[in-house]
């Protein structure tokens, strides 16, 4: 009897000894972490007070030849530290400063791993850490995320995993997504009560991205893409340089580094995840601190979407000297920083010689004595073959920036091939918008000259869907913009109701009012918000024009006054004294309250374009109105369905 009581006692010993737990609270403590960890698994349980919101099982990876060992779980250390800082973007297309407070715990391995985990108020973000003398093949990650029951998600979803992210936003039950189906990030799942919780990635170096499967159940799986082992160079150049066979393995690693954060953000409401930066705090910074103060955010006036539609003038429109002068003039006339030649200004598989009815070097001159700075669009599979000679003669022509398009991946070679092309950039000191892109994962705080860049179904997108609408434009503020800028391409001219909308490329409109289309202007944030019409368009609607040209594209502080997803949104931005108000709504005509408790005490002017009475019926409609307004004022916007309402607010 003794032998079996002190048998039983052995055994509990031995099994205490192997489980062990770690937790981790939020600085203001609502939030917390449980990391279990035996022999067998792992698990990270994240709670908002007594709600469980999410489990991961047995994150890790699959390293060739088990050089490191992610099933032995053997803990040698752990370390603790807390954070509580401000720190200040160099551009601010949010706000002067983010808050940086957060707990961190840090488990060693005895297996030559790490585990730091980081628990901010605003949610979770872990990363792994390798110590091997040798270069390591990660085969592949694992890691099970297990939901509650009745648990919502909205998502892009991809047929292949090599992706422009320019799907569109589905919601649907998580149990509802098919086994293997391909999910990108940024993937927001919501509770039964209402709360969000963002799963997206931070400090994405050398290494692909992440990607989420379905399961069928309340359960996801994770994927990278495999490491490229061909590529297809035949058919249209657009798709040249796109994998053709994989390896079996997703990456080939130094054996000592860090590995990409993962997050899991929780907002209570919408407005918490407009105030997220976590993305942006995660990522690395240049060290030591290097000197971009050369970078200028500003408006950008490009000619492919317009078609160079011009019209009033004394010569032939097309891709030519005198119409890049035109373009050029009407930007210097506005206060537009940059006009940018798009698709057609260079052979495509030569990116080294413009057409022959264009002369860059005469026109970047002119564009000079103006205060405009020249932009360049090129293919990636070209400036891939060409990069050094390009960047070499475009410092020689004076070029300020570049507009790379069609990477269509995010493997280990075209996540290299983003860095690469910013630091290079960087040593010219232009700048960088990536289209045909992954969504955003810090690149931008190493490099702040990449102001922008796409991975979303955008203005673009009206010459031949009607994927672009009021709806999804009140799905990219909580969902894409939360990873960083995005170049939507706002502030159309050529505006329609859902009745009237047609797709026609060569002269494209928008679904939405007037009204609408400026409002993103304000509501869709990027640093180098890019124009789509022609300059005889926006003459024709000097009114109009004159507003937008008075809008910043650099923020001091951004407030989601009040907003449901998918519906409407009424977002603020400061920039100096002023503000800047932009409020848009789905298909529904609403009526929306304006609380400006928001702004100092004191007495204000507001300058408005609202939808006017008819804009309904004709989308163009529109009022210009101004009033003096104080500081806690009530204020009603009436707008009409896909309409929307902007003002600017200056003290008085």
């Amino acid at each position: 009897m003794r032998k079996c009581i002190y048998g039983v006692i052995v055994l509990l010993l031995h099994l205490c000894a192997e489980a062990q737990e770690y937790r981790l609270q939020s600085p203001g403590g609502q939030l917390t972490v449980m990391v279990g960890i035996d022999k067998n698994s792992m698990r990270i349980r994240l709670t908002k007070q007594t709600e469980e919101l999410v489990t991961l099982h047995n994150p890790g990876m699959n390293i060739q030849n088990h050089k490191i060992d992610f099933n032995d779980r053997q803990v040698k250390s752990i370390r603790r530290r807390s954070v509580n800082e401000m720190v200040q973007p160099v551009i601010r297309e949010k706000s002067g400063a983010y808050a940086n407070q957060y707990n961190e715990l840090v488990i060693d391995f005895k297996g030559s791993y790490t585990l730091a985990l980081r628990l901010f108020n605003e949610g979770l973000a872990y990363r792994f850490l390798t110590a091997a003398k040798d270069s390591l093949v990660v085969l592949h990650e694992q890691l099970s995320l297990q939901f509650a029951a009745g648990d919502t998600a909205r998502f892009q979803a991809s047929e292949s995993i090599s992706s422009a992210y320019e799907t569109p936003y589905e919601m649907q039950p998580l149990s509802g997504i098919a086994p293997g189906r391909l999910c990108n990030f940024p993937f927001l799942v919501q509770k039964k009560d209402g709360r969000f919780l963002m799963l997206t990635e931070s400090d994405l170096y050398d290494y692909p991205g992440l990607w989420l499967t379905g399961t069928g159940t309340n359960r996801l799986e994770v994927t990278n893409p495999a490491y490229p082992q061909t590529l297809d160079y035949s058919g249209s150049i657009y798709n040249h340089g796109q994998v053709k066979t994989r390896s079996g393995f997703i990456a080939r690693v130094s054996g000592t580094r860090s590995f990409p954060w993962r997050i899991i953000a929780v907002a209570d409401q919408e407005a918490d995840l407009i105030q997220n930066n976590m993305v942006y705090l995660l990522a690395s910074s240049q060290t030591p601190a290097a000197d971009f103060s050369w970078v200028k955010p500003g408006v950008v006036l490009f000619d492919w979407w317009a078609k160079n539609n011009i019209y009033g003038v004394d010569f032939k429109s097309g891709i030519n000297t005198a119409t890049a002068k035109y373009f050029i003039d009407f930007c210097a006339a506005r206060g537009f920083r940059y006009f940018l030649f798009d698709d057609g200004w260079c052979p495509k598989e030569n990116i080294l010689k413009e057409v022959p009815e264009l002369d860059m070097a005469a026109v970047v001159a002119y564009a000079k004595t103006k205060g405009v700075d020249i932009l360049l669009w090129v293919i990636w599979s070209s400036m891939e073959k060409q990069m050094d000679a390009a960047f070499d003669l475009y410092e020689k022509w004076g070029i300020r920036g570049i507009k790379i398009d069609f990477m269509n991946r995010d493997d280990q070679q075209m996540v290299a091939f983003y860095e690469t092309v910013a630091r290079k950039a960087a040593e010219k000191k232009m700048l960088v918008n990536f289209h045909g892109a992954y969504k955003p994962c810090g690149l931008r705080r190493k490099y702040p000259n990449v102001l922008t860049r796409e991975a979303l179904i955008e203005f673009e997108y009206n010459g031949w869907t009607r994927l672009d609408n009021p709806v999804h434009h009140n799905l990219l503020p909580y969902i894409r913009m939360f990873t960083g800028p995005m170049d939507y391409i706002p502030g159309t001219m050529r505006n329609a109701t859902h009745e009237n909308f047609r797709t026609f490329g060569d002269y494209p409109m928008m679904e939405g009012t007037r009204a609408h289309s400026m409002a993103l202007f304000v509501i869709l944030n990027s640093p180098m918000t890019m124009l789509p019409d022609a300059p005889s368009d926006y003459e024709r609607e000097k009114e109009c024009t004159d507003f937008l040209a008075g809008i910043p594209v650099t923020w001091d502080e951004t407030r989601l006054l009040s907003g449901k997803i998918g519906k409407y949104t009424v977002l603020a931005r400061r920039n100096g004294d002023n503000w800047f108000v932009g409020a848009v709504t789905d298909t529904l005509a609403r009526t929306l309250e304006l609380k400006t408790d928001f702004l100092k005490p004191g007495n204000y002017k507001i300058t408005m374009i609202k939808d006017g009475i008819n804009a309904d019926k004709r989308a163009e409609d529109y009022v210009r109105a101004e009033m003096p307004v104080k500081a806690g004022d009530v204020l009603k916007m009436n707008l009409a369905p896909g309409g929307g309402w902007v003002a600017r607010i200056t003290p008085l």
